[in-house]
């Protein structure tokens, strides 16, 4: 296989400055409206890029599960490589690769801590096999096995066998404050439309069309 011949003929869609909302997030959400309606597989699934103290970048999927005009949040363990680095250096970035719409975002900004409440409210709407599947693992941390993580699992399933499961201290939510917000379309002769939604010294949405 020669994978130079790999290609992909963008023809779908296009974008142009008359189509676009002023606010990113009003855009945004119009896409991944879109995006959902396409019925594309996990449409909230977004590349996750954060740097160690050592300007090491590192990336993972994780999952949108809210967004509003503050930013986008999604939940992890604290203990984790992603929440160690965010502590020490917040600033990150998101990529929503919608490649069934021949569509990127990519979202750079700063990430911080969602309040408890609003940490527990996400948690008690998750399934209870979710809920104890929070206590189970150290994210990140080395195991030896999976017959480990099962028998922490079923450890925690006799723990919490009857009533509500609490909110573990080690879990919850980050919000991705926005500073820039790109959109991409693929176009003919990967000549793409892209544009950049960024903050000047008000606070409102500057939009520039970028070179593809």
């Amino acid at each position: 296989m020669d994978i130079g011949d790999l290609r992909e003929h963008y023809t779908r869609a296009e974008l142009d400055e008359g189509g676009l909302a002023e606010d990113p997030l009003v855009q945004f959400e119009r896409w991944f409206k879109e995006a959902c309606d396409a019925e594309l597989p996990e449409p909230n699934a977004m590349c996750l890029s954060t740097v160690s103290p050592e300007g090491q970048p590192s990336s993972r999927t994780v999952l949108l599960k809210s967004f509003d005009g503050e930013g986008f949040v999604f939940y992890t363990n604290y203990g984790s490589r992603k929440a160690k680095e965010m502590e020490v250096n917040s600033r990150v970035s998101l990529l929503f690769p919608w490649l069934g719409l021949e569509r990127q975002v990519i979202v750079s900004g700063r990430a911080e801590r969602v309040s408890t409440a609003e940490s527990l409210k996400y948690f008690l709407s998750r399934p209870r096999g979710s809920q104890i599947g929070a206590w189970v693992s150290r994210q990140s941390s080395v195991v030896t096995s999976r017959s480990l993580i099962e028998a922490k699992l079923d450890e925690m399933k006799r723990k919490f066998a009857e009533g509500e499961v609490p909110l573990p201290s080690f879990w919850g939510g980050y919000r991705v404050v926005p500073a820039t917000i790109e959109f991409w379309q693929g176009r003919p002769s990967r000549l793409h439309d892209r544009f950049l939604y960024s903050r000047d010294e008000e606070r409102d949405w500057r939009i520039e069309r970028l070179a593809p």
